[in-house]
């Protein structure tokens, strides 16, 4: 794997991540922060993907890597929001 085709998975990873932040309504932080989400987000979709039998219906290929792009944006989305809930403040009356 070649220097280019790492920094294009890392933007693909902090697209994704960002993504998936937004679609969750919790943000982790910045850019490093959605590459991070990115990623785990990737391995969370497509663990649940394969738990549930499912396709893979737009993964990127680079230089014979590939990134699962749906599942990434899925598996973030729940990370976040799976954060979000844990994280938040609870209102006490």
């Amino acid at each position: 794997m070649s220097l280019l085709s790492l920094v294009i998975l890392l933007v693909i990873a902090a697209i994704a991540g960002s993504l998936g932040q937004a679609l969750a309504g919790y943000s982790l932080g910045g850019c490093l922060i959605s590459i991070v989400v990115g990623f785990i987000g990737a391995f969370l979709g497509l663990w649940l993907a394969r738990l549930l039998g499912l396709p893979e219906p737009f993964p990127i290929s680079i230089q014979g890597e590939t990134f699962p792009l749906l599942w990434s944006i899925i598996g973030s989305a729940l990370f976040c929001a799976a954060l979000g809930f844990i994280s938040r403040r609870r209102r006490v009356w």
